[in-house]
């Protein structure tokens, strides 16, 4: 069989019974179960949500973005072989870990599959943080431009490229357009301070002013944890982005939960510790690839520059990657994955049959 096959690079095509409309992302596709699928689950499953909360069957693909843009490669190679399942094992070792150490809980109900969840939806906290334990990428480049204010921190002088921050650093964002807070402009992913958060608390959908005392000490403590799991196998971990909800339990009780993804390579920059030592920056995380792309093409400008995006989705729409390059991401993704969950990742032969041939079997959810 060829690569190809083993790659699930379209997921927003299952006969997965739904109502609604597939929410197809760069990486994921979503399912909104029917209410009838949703109760008859929670009562079968004994899942620990109230029982008319609304679930979702989550698909992950091989999917690989970058700079705002999916890319393929030759021989039909439209993603990355196991990318999709090395992402969910890692997510779901720091999940368990989270919620075996007190942390909090995830979206994730149940996992039928290494490409599929099952969530329960949550009211989303509208702010992705991200947590800085070294000065590297976009921030490096501020800094190293002169800026000195991080979403409302002052950062000290004399800093280089990929040093240790003093302190763990958290710069979050805006998580889609925000309208009517003062001081944030309506626009994705703006930098905002612990201020503007607090100043404005429920148009961030936080529950309360309290809870963004709890979102933080969720933040760092997630991010020591991850740190220090990784440094036992020799690996430092950079920066993250973490996201958070809100969800109800089986008694009614709403809870600020993990969602999305974390820890992963798509989310987090990575650090192999034995070259950091020699005084080499490796990265066992898409950033390789991002770095890949801008040595591949002759105008890397083209990549970075966010005037430039016609330009850049004909790139990527027009060339097709070596599948050697495919590949080599693929051993980033894959040895990364069972370097932290210390397990193999085995690639499915057909894995939108396997999907659906246990969506069928064990839960009743295809059409």
């Amino acid at each position: 069989m060829s690569l190809a096959n083993k790659v699930l690079a379209v997921n927003n095509d299952l006969p997965i019974r739904t109502n609604a409309p597939v929410h197809s992302g760069k990486v994921r596709s979503v399912y909104w179960l029917t209410e009838a699928d949703s109760r008859r689950l929670i009562k079968e499953k004994s899942y620990n949500v109230a029982p008319d909360a609304p679930l979702a069957i989550m698909v992950i693909s091989d999917r690989i973005s970058a700079f705002d843009c999916i890319w393929h490669g030759e021989d039909g190679m439209n993603g990355v072989p196991g990318k999709g399942a090395s992402l969910n094992a890692i997510s779901n070792h720091w999940f368990k870990l989270f919620r075996e150490n007190g942390l909090a809980d995830s979206h994730i109900l149940d996992i039928p599959h290494p490409f599929v969840w099952i969530v329960q939806k949550a009211k989303p906290v509208m702010i992705e943080a991200i947590a800085r334990q070294y000065i590297t990428g976009s921030m490096w480049r501020a800094y190293d431009k002169g800026e000195r204010e991080f979403c409302g921190s002052q950062i000290a002088d004399g800093l280089t490229k990929d040093q240790k921050l003093p302190e763990l650093l958290i710069t979050p964002s805006t998580k889609g357009i925000l309208e009517n807070i003062p001081g944030v402009p309506a626009q994705d992913d703006v930098n905002i301070s612990r201020k503007n958060i607090e100043d404005n608390y429920a148009a961030f959908n936080f529950g309360s002013e309290d809870d963004i005392d709890f979102y933080e000490k969720l933040l760092k403590e997630g991010f020591d944890l991850i740190s220090d799991e990784l440094a036992k196998v020799d690996q430092i971990f950079i920066d993250t982005k973490f996201e958070f909800g809100y969800v109800k339990d089986k008694s009614g009780n709403q809870k600020l939960i993990y969602m999305d993804e974390v820890g992963t390579p798509d989310s987090s920059r990575i650090w192999d510790g034995p070259s950091h030592r020699e005084g080499k920056v490796v990265e066992k995380s898409k950033e390789a690839f991002r770095q890949l792309l801008l040595n591949h093409f002759p105008d890397p400008d083209i990549l970075l520059n966010k005037d430039r995006m016609k330009e850049r989705n004909a790139l990527a729409a027009d060339n097709e990657l070596p599948v050697s390059v495919l590949m080599e991401v693929s051993k980033t993704y894959i040895d990364i994955a069972e370097t932290i969950t210390g397990e193999k990742i085995i690639l499915s032969d057909n894995p939108k049959k396997e999907v659906i041939d246990i969506l069928d079997q064990q839960y009743g959810l295809i059409d």
